[in-house]
């Protein structure tokens, strides 16, 4: 039978797959198929009969279909069918239940809803009764705290305190609930009404009072009463700001130039219509009444500071005695800064505002306090130290203030912190920001100081001009330094300004001389008398000599002054003692040449005759040497007498002294050959040596090292090889190449000495030795020399050497190990 159903299905599958593609039925698929419109469409295409016709021929389909699903699926249907008769008696079922299950919830409700409904309405009756008795006990209490609140207002100052507790409990008792329309009460309402505005003033008058006489006591009587009352922060912040508001009521005044150009009460007033502002003849009467009145604001400014400074440390020791908590932690318990550093900036700022307008609006104060600026500095100096002073003193006003009477909470006091004023924030620094209004008349001031400075530099070095200043002239830029410096003197830091300016008014006048200075060819003459540019050399020279003199002293007379500062003109001084060296360097350059030039010369003289019967030197001494004595004592009564400045020169003509026993020990060892006749000349020419360079030292012993080496290097003459070698002097007063050089004087012909090898004339191989000032590149080139001997002498097949040569090879290892 289902192969039957199958095959029909099968059969009629394609029929039902055309009626389902054939258009006139696709209507009938989509969900959104309306009878009417369909029926509507149908009628208006009037083709009725055919649609009908086919719709007929479509439900005869679909009955054969349907009739073949269900031949096809008899048994599934037939399951389905008992399917849902068992599930209509599982229904009949639970409805069943349901009906029980609702009767059993009816019953338990009827149970519960009226011991509810009783369980609400007991509850509003205790919260009533509640509320009642809560407004009872607030009642019962506030009559209780209104009679003692009686009592303690009887009691005066001493009760102030308990009263100020009390009222704050009534304050409590009172919040979040409305006391209106009691009768009982009312008349203590209005009682603690009075009551609250009587304490409040009582202790702000105890306030006013204690912070005034710098009472302890009495400020933290009347700080306990405002922290009962629960009004402590806010009335600290009224306070604080009434000090700001009166000191910039102060500060306005002080400045006022209305006031400040009133004319005496005694004096006539004048005639209708003329301005009363300062005038050439009462210029001074108006900065006298200025500076009288800075005076006194200075004075109204530290008694505020001191005022909130006392108050700031009473709330910094007092303690809350129930709470224990200290009263400063409820200033700034919300992050805000302690109120003396609140204080502090209000009034800088105030200041600066105030300074400013008052400046910009008023010429007259503008050029007071720019033309008198350390008048107006060492008036806030003077604060400054005021301030600091009292911050020390404070804590001994508190142990002495009270005595037995001071109250017991301020025995309970942490260890004292230091105020602003004591100690500097690394974030702020409470000086800088008080002079901080200054800033604008410090600028203006130290130019017109530097102005002052330059005034007199410029009027003595004119355009076109070829002197340096006179005595009188010099005299008066000296007095322009020290009076500047001297007014500075109120303050380190106006100090150092004006010094670095001092410095610039140095350096000008070293720049205006320097343009004064001959730098020709006949600068630097030393032929003939002093020339035109010689003598103006030496004119500036002692310029500049007595203006870094007179400065020193003028610093060395300054007391307390800054290092920095005096270090600030100490480096301007010595360019100064530079310029001066530059001044006269070529001179000295000249002198040193000719010098050289004469020294020289000596190897044209013949120091190789033997020694004469008297025993004694034909000459007292060379013919060079005469001239180099000559020369020398010109030089210094010529050109360097005339210099003022005997230390500057003696330093400089010391090198060139050095420098000519130098050269005259290196020529004198190389002289060859050398006779026991010109040693004896030679010997002389080393004692006239120290006559020769003794005008220009102070003493000749003071030359040092150079003249233990002339010293030390006479006696070697006359010495053996041998004795030369083990010399004590040798190599610490005289250096080894000196030595070895001398002793090439006694090798015969065949040793030449380094020069003569290389070829060079004596001059160069002076310049040579300039040049290398090393010991080690010195000891290098006569190791040459010896070496070429020693290759010479094989190269000819010599059997020997020269009697001094080990004795110098011995000597020139010695000097080798002594370098490394």
């Amino acid at each position: 039978m289902e192969e039957a159903g199958a095959g029909g299905g099968g059969a009629a599958a394609p029929a039902l797959a055309e009626l389902l593609a054939d258009e006139c039925y696709a209507d009938f698929f989509r969900e959104d198929f309306d009878v009417k419109a369909y029926t509507s469409q149908s009628i208006h295409q009037a083709v009725i009969a055919e649609q009908l016709a086919k719709l007929a021929q479509g439900i005869s389909q679909l009955d054969k279909e349907l009739h073949l699903q269900v031949v096809a699926r008899h048994e599934d249907l037939l399951a389905q069918a008992t399917g849902i008769e068992s599930l209509e008696g599982v229904l009949q079922m639970m409805q069943t239940r349901i009906g029980a299950l609702q009767s059993t919830v009816d019953r338990i409700r009827v149970k519960i809803v009226d011991p509810y409904n009783k369980i609400v309405s007991r509850t509003a009756q205790l919260a009533k009764l509640q509320a009642a008795c809560d407004l009872l006990r607030r009642i019962i209490r506030i009559l209780y705290l209104s009679k003692r609140l009686q009592g303690q207002l009887q009691g005066g100052s001493r009760e102030i305190t308990k009263a100020a507790q009390s009222l704050n409990e009534l304050d409590y008792l009172s919040q979040g609930i409305d006391l209106s329309g009691i009768e009982v009460i009312e008349n203590d309402l209005l009682f603690i009404a009075r009551a609250r505005l009587e304490v409040e003033n009582q202790a702000k008058r105890l306030l006013e009072q204690g912070v005034e006489t710098q009472n302890p006591t009495q400020v933290g009587t009347a700080l306990q009463v405002f922290y009962n009352l629960g009004t402590l922060k806010d009335t600290i912040a009224n306070v604080v700001d009434g000090y700001c508001t009166v000191l910039e009521e102060n500060i306005k005044n002080a400045l006022d130039i209305k006031v400040l150009t009133q004319p005496s009460q005694t004096v006539p007033r004048g005639g209708p219509g003329r301005a009363a502002m300062p005038t050439p003849g009462n210029t001074a009467a108006f900065r006298a009444a200025l500076w009288t009145n800075m005076e006194k604001l200075m004075d109204q400014i530290c008694a505020a500071c001191g005022q909130v400074q006392h108050l700031q440390k009473v709330l910094t020791k007092k303690r809350d005695p129930v709470s224990h908590v200290c009263f400063i932690e409820e200033i700034v318990k919300d992050g805000q800064s302690d109120i003396l550093y609140k204080f502090w900036t209000a009034v800088t700022q105030t200041l600066s505002s105030q300074f400013q307008s008052a400046t910009d609006s008023s010429m007259f104060l503008k050029q007071a306090f720019e033309g008198e600026y350390p008048k107006l500095l060492r008036l806030y100096n003077d604060l400054w130290k005021r301030l600091q002073q009292y911050s020390q003193n404070i804590q001994r006003n508190f142990n002495t203030s009270g005595t037995t009477d001071l109250f017991a909470e301020l025995q309970q006091m942490e260890e004292d912190t230091q105020d602003i004023f004591m100690q500097k924030n690394q974030d702020y620094d409470p000086e800088k920001a008080l002079k901080d209004s200054l800033q604008q008349y410090e600028a203006a001031y130290l130019s017109k100081s530097l102005s002052r400075l330059f005034d007199p530099i410029n009027l003595v070095f004119p355009p076109g001009g070829r002197n340096p200043p006179s005595s009188d002239e010099l005299d008066s830029i000296i007095k322009t330094i020290a009076s500047e410096l001297n007014v500075a003197a109120v303050d380190p830091d106006l100090s150092l300004a004006v010094a670095k300016n001092v410095a610039k008014t140095i350096q000008l006048y070293g720049v205006k001389s320097e343009q004064l200075l001959s730098t020709q060819g006949d600068a630097s003459q030393v032929i003939g008398p002093l020339t035109e540019g010689q003598r103006r050399n030496v004119a500036v020279v002692n310029s500049l000599y007595k203006l870094h003199q007179s400065v020193l002293k003028v610093i060395t007379n300054q007391s307390s002054f800054p290092a920095a500062a005096e270090q600030t003109v100490t480096t301007a001084l010595k360019a100064v003692h530079d310029l001066m060296g530059s001044a006269v360097q070529p001179l000295l350059n000249s002198v040193g040449d000719s010098v050289e030039a004469i020294i020289i010369t000596m190897h044209q003289e013949d120091f190789s005759g033997s020694l004469s019967s008297s025993g004694k030197p034909d000459v007292p001494c060379s013919l060079y040497m005469k001239e180099l004595q000559g020369f020398i004592a010109r030089v210094m009564s010529d050109y360097f007498r005339h210099f003022e400045c005997f230390d500057f020169v003696f330093d400089n003509t010391e090198a060139m002294a050095q420098r000519a026993i130098e050269l005259f020990i290196r020529n004198a060892s190389l002289i060859r050959p050398l006779g026991e006749g010109g040693k004896m000349r030679l010997a002389a020419d080393f004692a006239q040596m120290e006559l020769a360079v003794a005008p220009l030292c102070r003493r000749v012993s003071d030359l040092g090292k150079s003249y233990r080496q002339l010293r030390s290097f006479r006696p070697l003459l006359f010495q053996t090889s041998e004795h030369i070698a083990s010399s004590p002097a040798l190599g610490e007063v005289i250096p080894f190449s000196i030595i070895l050089q001398f002793l090439f004087t006694r090798a015969p012909p065949e040793l030449k000495s380094p020069f003569q090898r290389a070829e060079w004339s004596i001059a160069r191989y002076s310049q040579w030795l300039d040049d290398h000032p090393s010991e080690k590149d010195r000891l290098a080139l006569i190791r040459g020399a010896l070496e070429a001997y020693v290759q010479s002498v094989r190269t000819r097949e010599g059997k020997e050497f020269a009697p001094v040569y080990p004795i110098m090879v011995q000597l020139l290892q010695k000097a080798m190990s002594t370098l490394q």
